[in-house]
């Protein structure tokens, strides 16, 4: 296995025919696993796929909880959220510490009136103790104004040290644990944007302590297949262990199109080739959404001369990891900025 510095230079604007040849087969072998996760099914407009071995399935895209609470107009934000699950948008993505619990209480509204069995509902904590973890649990279902979510995952495993915390005794682990027996929980996962080798310990932690992940969220990209990768690095193990792939940052949170490599629709129809349960993008807007919706409507799976030459456009600008700042600045990790969130500082 690669190391990150190994796998930034293949990456490089020297990067040499034969290496790049190298690197393009890689993605190859990964996304010959892709195709067979695409489903006939569909709900509306959106298709839907396998959440791993949860016997779910959930939209191909994925509405981002964080922008839906920065726009300053509530209702927008409200209307965004119904008319994403109106056209079939299954899966939503929130966070106990998005906008200060502001994205939480919106979708809480949003989900009133039925909409909430409609959806497969996702949020995350960032408590390190089962203390910090308890209260964050029951603070998120309270905004959200339900008595379970499907899905809850520890947020921003971004450092070496997040792990050991959640598995130690009195950590969240047991809090979380706990919260599934109760039924609170139906399904548990992580999430993290920094570094492929630190979600690889995170996994290796958990089999240590004999637990088995349901899903796990990563950053999946024209970017990220160069540097860093979690595509090559994490997504193999993910899939060989069937664990549901939630992938993020397919636009490198608006970045990649500032390089001017990769459309947005061309963005996305990476990362829905890839074999990913569903790729979780930001909506702030009926255009966004529109966009989100029609990506996931045209794709079919790319051929291998496809992939090759979306990769060689992006191989140059990839290099240093400019295009995916949350892996190179920690201006991205909140739980940095806001240690006593973990309950570890």
């Amino acid at each position: 296995m690669k190391r990150p510095d190994e796998i930034s230079k293949a990456g490089s604007p020297n990067v040499s025919r034969r290496e790049f040849v190298k690197m393009a087969l890689a993605a190859g072998a990964t996304l010959a696993v892709g195709p067979q996760l695409w489903s006939a099914e569909t709900k509306n407009e959106m298709p839907l796929r396998p959440l791993g071995r949860t016997g779910e399935k959930v939209s191909a895209i994925g509405l981002g909880g964080y922008h839906i609470g920065t726009q300053s107009d509530e209702e927008l934000s409200l209307r965004l959220i119904r008319s994403a699950i109106d056209r079939g948008l299954t899966f939503m993505d929130n966070c106990w510490d998005y906008n200060d619990g502001e994205s939480e209480v919106r979708m809480g509204k949003a989900l009133r009136d039925g909409y909430r069995q409609k959806v497969f509902l996702m949020t995350k904590i960032d408590g390190r103790t089962k203390v910090l973890a308890t209260k964050q649990i029951n603070e998120s279902l309270k905004r959200l104004q339900v008595d379970h979510v499907d899905l809850l995952q520890f947020h921003e495993i971004v450092r070496r040290t997040d792990p050991d915390p959640i598995f130690a005794p009195g950590g969240a682990m047991e809090a979380v644990l706990e919260a599934k027996q109760a039924g609170k929980i139906r399904f548990i996962g992580f999430t993290g944007h920094k570094d492929p080798s630190i979600h690889l310990r995170m996994l290796e932690i958990a089999a240590e302590h004999k637990f088995r992940f349901d899903t796990v969220q990563m950053p999946l990209n024209v970017m990220d297949a160069h540097f860093r990768s979690f595509e090559h690095q994490v997504l193999p193990r993910l899939v060989k262990e069937g664990l549901g792939v939630l992938g993020m940052k397919a636009l490198g949170f608006g970045a990649i199109l500032d390089s001017k490599t990769a459309s947005a629709i061309e963005c996305l129809h990476y990362a829905l080739n890839l074999p990913t349960s569903t790729v979780i993008t930001g909506i702030d807007s009926l255009k966004i959404l529109d966009q989100a919706v029609e990506a996931a409507r045209t794709f079919t799976p790319m051929s291998q001369e496809q992939v090759s030459a979306l990769l060689a456009r992006t191989a140059a600008a990839s290099a240093s990891g400019s295009y995916e700042p949350f892996k190179t600045d920690t201006g991205f990790d909140a739980t940095t900025r806001n240690p006593q969130w973990t309950g570890t500082n």
